[in-house]
């Protein structure tokens, strides 16, 4: 397998496909670097390298006790990256990976970075506060915990057969398929760095990262995301990132990545193109 070594010791397993100029991405919780084949697939064939790593106590990493915050999830992404000496690279984040590249731009900067993007993303800050009244209160993440410590086999079959593509609405068709994917690559990630990882996305706040970013940066969202609203998450990220284009997908749920794979695939790259 294709690992580096963090300093605290951590292995962190990448992918790295193709050639040409570099694509990076940060996958979402609690999946791994599998979640983006039809986006590494795609991009790929299409002339680019594109490089997916499983953050730390996810998918094939190693699953240490500490560490799993999201400074510490920048600071491992920045240690891939310089390892491997990239440059000119396009960081795109889904979900949870969204506030890994936030902070990874907050702390490291972007002389390794050409363009961003925020696909369905947590940041600027999911949870409900006085500066965030559109958040999600905190007893949805506490209840998440409590499942994840009760059975969190269950909550992650739930998840993927509910709200995380939109199965659960009205006329949908669930993919048997896309959920057991789901649920295994939530079952390879460690139980205490899943659980730890629900407070790294939800109670993070990115505001400041977000200001920093001075490259272009393309901002993706469905509007019938059920898991990280889009009021709260892309529409107040555009207002914070002053090269941002926002494009909101009308009635897609969050998994767009697999529900809306051909359109995002297609947005993806003339993005990388333009």
């Amino acid at each position: 397998m294709s690992t580096i070594t963090t300093r605290d010791g951590t292995q962190i397993y990448y992918k790295d496909w193709g050639s040409g100029p570099v694509v990076v991405l940060s996958h979402g919780w609690p999946l791994n670097a599998d979640s983006w084949e039809s986006q590494m697939f795609f991009l790929a064939s299409n002339g680019y390298r594109v490089i997916a790593h499983d953050r730390r106590g996810h998918g094939r990493s190693s699953q240490p006790w500490n560490g799993n915050e999201m400074d510490t999830y920048a600071d491992d992404l920045a240690q891939l990256l310089d390892t491997l000496d990239v440059e000119d690279a396009s960081l795109f984040g889904f979900s949870t990976g969204g506030g890994e590249v936030a902070r990874y731009i907050g702390r490291h900067g972007t002389r390794r970075v050409a363009r961003a993007g925020l696909i369905s993303a947590v940041p600027p800050l999911m949870v409900r506060s006085e500066a965030n009244p559109g958040g999600l209160p905190i007893a949805v993440f506490d209840e998440m915990r409590a499942a994840s410590l009760a059975d969190r086999s269950q909550l992650y079959k739930a998840v993927a057969s509910g709200p995380f593509f939109g199965y659960n609405r009205p006329g949908a068709k669930p993919s048997q398929g896309v959920i057991d994917a789901f649920w295994l690559q939530g079952m390879m990630a460690g139980h205490k760095n899943a659980y730890d990882c629900i407070r790294a996305f939800s109670e993070t706040d990115f505001t400041e990262d977000l200001k920093k970013f001075d490259i272009p940066t393309l901002i993706l969202h469905g509007d019938d995301d059920q898991i990280v609203p889009v009021d709260a998450a892309a529409r107040a990220a555009a207002k914070l990132v002053s090269h941002a284009r926002l494009v909101i997908y009308p009635g897609a749920p969050h998994g767009i990545t697999d529900t809306h794979k051909e359109k995002l695939n297609a947005d993806m790259l003339a993005f990388l193109q333009g």
